[in-house]
């Protein structure tokens, strides 16, 4: 039986999106169980109309809430009672606890995670790893997003082995082709770091490095893994996130705009439905935190219930692969940095 813990107060849909997403999960996965953590009577109330294995799941009692605006240092010392952090201390304690999703304050559990639990022997810092389809149907995954901001050419190339496995055993990508983010394609191009990291990229075996990316071609479906810096790696993810949306609203607004156009939109309902669930992020989960010593997934704050299933099965796949381990084995076959 695979346990994972579900945060289910913190998000912009909680409690009902993590309960039903919970809920989702379990009867789609015989051999998952789940644990709640938040306000018991708030979560017994919600379960009570619901259908699903009473034996497979269980609640923790953590009344507290983390608010957006709360400092994260503050949030790890100051509220080992709220849902999120009271989840992050079960899953270090318990062993029979294999990971944890969340869709509450960013800051708060990345700092919870290395403060609680600490990372994967080798790994010098954990990084965020979110997923975005491509225009051939495939994936690609950003690593970093947002968990280190400043960086060195030794922690871009873990960053290029961790994701590089994440994608391989998660979703059955075959040898991923990497890229390195940067302003050109060319190997001279970018400022010494990154041209540091390029030569190391090509000495690391485990890595199938193609060389630099510019940001434009991120959904071309020439790459499964995209190597960054988190600042970078988390504009390059957001400005692509809101130029998809923008876009879907200039698209329904010009439609409505002529009576021929409705007619055409009429016709090409389902395509543009297929297209609108394409690009829609609820389907793709969440950002897995790569390199912590247990797995630890982070969804939209917007998440429903959809998106917090998949982020349980970003968990279960990852457990079930044993991913931790295989990062682990091939990190200490590098070279050691000091952070």
């Amino acid at each position: 039986m695979i346990k994972i813990l579900v945060d289910c107060f913190g998000g912009d849909h909680c409690p009902q999106a993590p309960v039903e997403g919970a809920i989702a999960a379990l009867k789609k996965n015989p051999d998952l169980y789940v644990i709640l953590t938040g306000d018991e009577a708030i979560l017994q109330a919600m379960l009570a109309d619901k259908t699903y294995d009473k034996d497979r799941l269980e609640i923790v009692h953590a009344p507290e809430v983390i608010g957006c605006d709360e400092k994260p240092t503050d949030v790890v010392r100051l509220k080992r009672n709220s849902s999120m952090m009271n989840g992050i201390i079960l899953l270090r304690d318990r062993d029979d606890i294999a990971a944890m999703v969340s869709t509450g304050s960013t800051g708060a559990l990345v700092t919870g995670a290395l403060v609680r639990l600490g990372r994967i022997p080798g790994v010098i810092r954990p990084a965020f790893c979110p997923i975005l389809p491509t225009m051939d149907g495939g994936l690609v995954g950003i690593c970093d997003s947002g968990a280190n901001v400043e960086v060195t050419s030794a922690h871009l190339r873990q960053f290029a082995i961790m994701a590089s496995l994440y994608m391989e055993n998660v979703y059955g990508v075959k040898s991923p082709r990497v890229a390195l983010l940067n302003v050109g394609k060319e190997a001279e191009k970018g400022d010494t770091m990154r041209q540091e990291t390029y030569k190391l990229l090509e000495e690391t075996p485990s890595v199938n490095f193609v060389g630099n990316m510019e940001s434009r071609d991120l959904l071309s479906g020439n790459y499964n893994v995209v190597v960054a810096d988190g600042f970078s790696g988390n504009v390059l993810v957001k400005t692509t996130e809101g130029t998809a949306l923008e876009l879907l609203k200039k698209l329904k607004k010009d439609i409505y705009s002529r009576t021929l156009y409705k007619l055409g939109a009429l016709l090409m309902k389902r395509m543009f439905m297929e297209e609108k669930e394409f690009m829609n992020y609820q389907n793709y989960g969440g950002s897995v935190l790569l390199g912590t010593s247990k797995v630890v997934v982070k969804g939209h704050g917007s998440s429903k219930a959809v998106a917090v299933e998949k982020c349980i099965e970003q968990a279960y796949k990852m457990e079930v692969s044993k991913l931790s381990d295989k990062i682990e084995a091939e990190i200490s076959k590098y070279e050691h940095y000091e952070d």
